[in-house]
């Protein structure tokens, strides 16, 4: 009897992962030319993409599994926000075209309005993970949707993740957005998806795109120390940071990843960075190399010689088992420490930058959430 049930209870389980891994929120993996391209590539060796330096996924010896249990069993107190995460809702629509600024929707969500064009980077406004249940938001601070979104010149995905990469809504944004610009394979999920193929801008790391606007936007596709994947086989697309180059700034997009020489290498290749837009949350010894840690932080933006730092994938949702503020205190205990030009936002919280009338005289600091 005993067995039986055990056995049926695993058929259900199978049958249910098998039926949620064909949602096509799954996407598709690289096939084709898309695959000739990719095996083409310095940075794929046999049958994955590898980071420049070696870099074990979990470091606590329990494995991947392991750390999930004990992050599902691990007490939440202090990982949730008691109450709602202070936000403000700005007409992103009605801004001004000729003013540069960022808004940032929580976690690794944000919108930069460079020289008159629109920048989304790694939207995510409905699900961050395959069902809605898990990696569930913090109150207040789901304030904006896909509709808010003003049209986009380029949509930049840094990797593939469930927390940067969200189905529904891309597929929202579809028919507003001119460009993708993504790392190498994850065009891959977005043609599978109904975007035309020449919407897509895929690249290697070293690899760079001057995107056909006016004024002309150059991006750079650089190297993270990370991994990639939506289900069970990681690592088939490739995962990123990028330097975008406009007229009058140069913004670094760092997505996720560890600290590593790439951020110092980086720094000697494109000197001045105006902004650097860094993570800071969800890390966790367990997994050291692939998130960055407390400690790096300061030194990070120090490696890149940025003029200015603003910090993301916090304050939206609990991936990891530290307190949902801690990462407040990081940024500006990394900020004292190296004397970093540090800017603390608010969620949706329009932020002037460098280059536009609205930026001047402002000293770059805005009010803890």
């Amino acid at each position: 009897m005993g067995t039986g049930i055990v056995a049926a209870a695993v058929f259900v389980l199978a049958v249910g992962g098998a039926a949620i891994a064909l949602r096509p929120g799954f996407g598709r993996l690289p096939r084709g030319e898309r695959l000739e391209r990719i095996r083409r590539s310095p940075n794929y060796r046999d049958g994955a993409f590898r980071n420049r330096q070696p870099t074990a996924l979990m470091t606590s010896g329990g494995g991947r599994f392991r750390a999930l249990w004990n992050y599902l069993t691990a007490d939440r107190k202090g990982r949730y926000p008691e109450r709602p995460v202070p936000a403000v809702r700005t007409d992103l629509r009605g801004m001004p075209l000729s003013d540069n600024w960022m808004v940032w929707f929580g976690h690794s969500s944000y919108l930069l309005q460079l020289d008159g064009k629109s920048i989304l980077v790694d939207p995510v406004f409905h699900w961050a993970a395959p069902v809605p249940f898990v990696n569930r938001a913090f109150p207040g601070t789901e304030l904006y949707a896909p509709a808010d979104m003003p049209d986009i010149d380029c949509l930049v995905i840094t990797h593939d993740h469930w927390d940067h990469l969200d189905y529904r809504t891309v597929k929202e944004l579809r028919t507003r957005v001119k460009k993708v610009v993504c790392p190498l394979g994850v065009g891959a999920h977005f043609e599978y998806w109904g975007f035309d193929r020449n919407m897509l801008v895929e690249l290697d790391w070293q690899e760079c795109a001057a995107l056909d606007t006016a004024p002309a936007i150059r991006v750079h596709c650089l190297p993270a120390r990370h991994f990639s994947g939506r289900g069970l086989i990681p690592n088939k697309t490739l995962w990123a940071s990028f330097l975008l180059e406009t007229p009058s700034m140069k913004v670094y997009i760092g997505g996720d990843g560890g600290y590593g020489t790439h951020f110092a290498a980086i720094g000697r290749e494109h000197p001045g960075i105006d902004l650097a837009i860094l993570e800071n949350g969800q890390y966790s010894d367990d997994w050291r190399y692939i998130h960055l840690l407390p400690r790096w932080l300061g030194q990070a933006a120090a490696d890149l010689k940025a003029k200015r730092l603003v910090t993301v994938h916090h304050s939206k949702y609990a991936l990891a088992r530290h307190r949902w503020d801690e990462p407040l205190e990081n940024e500006l205990r990394a900020a004292e420490e190296y004397s970093l030009d540090l800017t603390v936002a608010r969620i949706g919280e329009a932020v002037p930058l460098a280059g536009s009338r609205s930026a001047a005289g402002s000293d770059g600091r805005g009010e803890k959430p």
